[in-house]
């Protein structure tokens, strides 16, 4: 099933998604569906991020390609990890499928994507193992983690390479029913395909990341977990168009600008 989060006449709200008919309902899909009988066509509304997380967990170097790719380009030997390697996001950042990611205007011009699928917890947990862990997922969307290197390197932490306002664009929707085994990630720059790679081709997997996490962590409905991304992105700069596509969801699509000021 697919679920959009909307606005419409000020009001947001969730509904189920079935061609360009949303079927409203009260609440968030995975508190038990409730629906209030309203109907919306989905060229009337505006699609909105498709969760506000509690906590907005991401994968590192969850990715051999990515690993050598970002090591040859900065001259040194690529280092893979021997454990998985969690860190955070921050809200701020997030916005919506067809929103502008705005560059600062006194950014570096070393901006690139990463195409990313975003797990969306469905339930309280913790203390799940590997063979328990998938039990807690609701669904899935599609990230771009965008993220400014020459910041990101030179930043004791990640505060603004990744977390600048407009850098985590998100959607377009939630899909409950994918198959991740014949999941493709195709990421698209003004039109043309630059990158393809193996969605679930990750060196650590879901299920191992959410065992990780719950060893320490409460896990609550509407937490996402992204989950890194393959290969590397050329420099995008103002006026480009990224389109990030992953086989069962959908396309995530989003306008690059640089401020004036």
């Amino acid at each position: 099933m697919r679920w959009v989060r909307f606005s419409r006449d000020g009001v947001t709200s969730y509904g189920s998604l079935d061609g360009d008919a949303i079927t409203e309902i009260g609440g968030e899909p995975w508190a038990g569906i409730s629906p209030t009988g309203r109907t919306h066509r989905l060229s009337d509304v505006k699609l909105e991020v498709p969760v506000i997380p509690r906590t907005f967990y991401c994968a590192g170097i969850n990715y051999a390609s990515h690993i050598r790719e970002m090591a040859h380009k900065r001259g040194v030997e690529p280092v893979f990890p021997e454990k998985a390697d969690i860190g955070y996001r921050a809200n701020n950042a997030l916005i919506a499928h067809n929103e502008p990611v705005v560059i600062p205007h006194h950014a570096p011009p070393k901006v690139n994507y990463e195409g990313e699928l975003v797990v969306i917890i469905g339930k309280q947990v913790k203390h799940l193992t590997e063979a328990t862990a998938m039990s807690c997922v609701f669904g899935y969307t599609i990230g771009n983690d965008v993220s400014e290197r020459t910041w990101q390197r030179g930043d004791r932490t990640f505060w603004r390479g990744k977390n600048t306002d407009t850098f985590k664009p998100m959607g377009p929707w939630i899909e409950t029913g994918v198959d991740l085994d014949a999941m493709e990630t195709t990421i698209r720059v003004n039109g043309r395909e630059d990158l393809r790679f193996k969605t679930n081709d990750m060196i650590f997997g879901i299920a191992h990341y959410i065992a990780t996490i719950t060893k320490y962590l409460t896990l609550y409905p509407g937490d996402v977990i992204w989950m890194g991304t393959d290969g590397t992105s050329p420099d995008l700069v103002d006026g480009d168009v990224v389109e990030v596509e992953l086989t069962g969801i959908g396309v995530l699509r989003n306008p690059f600008v640089r401020a004036s000021a």
